[in-house]
């Protein structure tokens, strides 16, 4: 067999099995999936999905979310105890991480597991040892109780099935002065949210004044507000 001829089926070898490779990856992912799918889930909104985890990670996001100015409107700071409630996989939760610095911690909670795992890899990459996850059930939070001086829920109210009951919850793991700051969509198509959801369909988008009636009725007081690109953020406190 010429050297050329022994060259090409080598080649062709490496080919397949990459390809086979490829198809392993992407099956065990699907089974992850399918396995979280087929365990008995609490009821919630609508989940957005592991598998589009990407379009969280937008390379202009810091411009229009406006992370610092959100952060700074909760007050939190250096040595701070936080929560990332929904946090997806982990955007928001590295820039908290990063602004509490090693004195502080920062909960990184979420109700699918895949999101979680996601935010562990991440953290070790960046070498944070200040983020604990925690995977939430149905209305608990799973949060430590009266420990928190900042929650921040950005992009993820919409999931949340009995709201009332939830912040309730997110406000008895609070400091007596600790604070919570809603972000969420602003009403229509504008900017890089979801489409507005079709009738009888799950919101995507929460009006400001839907999450103003839901916070009194959990008797919390709403103390600031900001209007961001896309967004709008609520500051509520007890």
């Amino acid at each position: 067999m010429s050297a050329r001829l022994m060259a090409g089926l080598k080649t062709r070898r490496y080919v397949i099995a990459a390809m086979v490779a490829c198809v392993f990856v992407g099956a065990d992912l699907q089974i992850r999936l399918d396995a979280q799918s087929q365990q008995p889930q609490p009821r919630h909104g609508r989940l957005f999905p592991p598998q589009d985890l990407g379009l969280l990670e937008q390379p202009d996001r810091t411009l229009w979310q406006k992370p610092d100015q959100i952060m700074d409107a909760v007050h939190v700071a250096d040595g701070s105890t936080v929560a990332d409630i929904g946090a997806g996989a982990g955007w928001f939760t590295i820039r908290l991480a990063q602004r509490v610095g090693p004195k502080g911690k920062v909960y990184a909670q979420d109700v699918q597991r895949l999101m979680l795992d996601a935010i562990k890899r991440r953290v070790q990459r960046e070498g944070l040892e200040n983020v604990t996850t925690v995977q939430a059930h149905g209305n608990d939070p799973m949060l430590p109780a009266k420990t928190l001086d900042a929650i921040l829920m950005v992009d993820a109210y919409q999931e949340v099935e009995n709201r009332v009951d939830y912040l309730r919850n997110l406000a008895n793991a609070l400091k007596p002065t600790g604070l919570i700051g809603i972000v969420n969509w602003k009403p229509g198509r504008g900017g890089p949210g979801p489409d507005p959801n079709e009738p009888g369909e799950p919101p995507t988008r929460v009006a400001q004044s839907v999450v103003e009636g839901d916070a009194a009725a959990a008797g919390l007081k709403v103390i600031d507000h900001e209007d961001l690109p896309y967004q709008y953020l609520l500051v509520l406190s007890r």
